[in-house]
């Protein structure tokens, strides 16, 4: 049984699938035996939908493979044995948030500026204060303060509590006075916004880890996620991006946006095969709205999903 395929998720990739859709069905016709020119023609539709160079050669490794031990013989065996094996590639028993033991529990969010960092944070929160849960956000990245503006529309729209200081504010002092707003509102959830960019690496990794440092004095345990924001449209480069910031933090989920905005949603099967960090959500929209928790299967049936088919209850 696949994910909850949802109306929003076949909107959200409908370039996706159309792209990546269009293309099987001209090299991989209903019902035609399978042969190795179709196979090398599979290779090139593949990396179209940005699934990149890395784990589209693995994924048509394994189809030449299956093809010649005989186990899948036309293009119908080879639709379904491709389609297992994306699922395979994107599940994670880990995509679900953490949640900690007792007080709130804390979210760290990262990520390079124009990833849509601080979008994605209010999609979260609206998804949490949605499911009847109290939210406070930590207004940190005060590097800029577009981001500390944008962030405070946000609270309002959601309706939740929002910490913040002046442009230039210490950061870690703002996520520690967050951290004590949060417990003396008995919060669910403590929502950090983070600097996308500093001026060299080694100041993004010192700020990052004093902010991890003052609330963890505040919340033990915290911060419980580190949820990596990555712009899926950037394809090879989000890759990249996940692995810089990887030496940095101890990254515990990815947050795949703008997926809704380009035909190279296979970005997300690239990224999950070589960052070996679970995806928890996607957006799929600009609203507070556009957000999905990630299930491997909805996402696979939605990228192949045919057009009018209704989605599941």
């Amino acid at each position: 049984m696949f994910g909850k395929l949802t109306n929003a998720l076949k909107r959200g990739l409908a370039l996706t699938r159309e792209k990546l859709t269009s293309g099987l069905a001209a090299i991989l016709p209903i019902g035609r035996e399978l042969d190795a020119a179709l196979i090398d023609e599979l290779e090139d539709t593949l990396l179209t939908a940005d699934i990149g160079p890395r784990t589209t050669t693995k994924l048509v490794d394994s189809v030449r493979a299956e093809w010649k031990a005989r186990r899948i013989r036309t293009t119908d065996d080879c639709r379904l044995f491709l389609k297992a094996q994306l699922k395979a590639i994107l599940k994670d028993d880990g995509a679900t948030l953490a949640k900690a033991a007792s007080g709130p529990t804390v979210i760290l969010v990262a990520g390079v500026n124009g990833t849509g960092k601080t979008t994605s944070i209010a999609k979260l929160a609206w998804r949490l204060t949605r499911g009847g849960r109290t939210v406070v956000l930590a207004a940190s990245d005060t590097f800029r303060a577009a981001a500390v503006d944008q962030l405070a529309v946000w609270s309002e729209r959601i309706g939740c509590k929002i910490v913040r200081q002046p442009t230039g504010a210490d950061p870690a002092a703002v996520a520690y006075d967050a951290a004590e707003a949060a417990v003396a509102r008995n919060a669910d959830y403590l929502v950090i916004d983070t600097a996308g960019r500093l001026h060299t690496q080694k100041n993004l990794m010192a700020e990052l880890d004093k902010i991890k440092r003052v609330v963890a004095k505040r919340i033990p345990g915290a911060p419980h996620e580190t949820i990596l924001v990555l712009d899926a449209t950037t394809g090879q480069n989000a890759i990249q991006q996940a692995i810089e910031f990887g030496r940095i933090l101890d990254i515990t989920g990815l947050f795949l946006t703008k997926l809704d905005g380009t035909a190279k949603g296979g970005a997300v099967i690239g990224i999950r095969d070589q960052v070996r960090v679970p995806v928890k959500f996607i957006g799929v929209g600009e609203t507070h709205e556009d957000i999905e928790d990630f299930d491997a299967d909805a996402f696979v049936e939605a990228i192949f999903a045919e057009e009018g088919a209704a989605p599941a209850p």
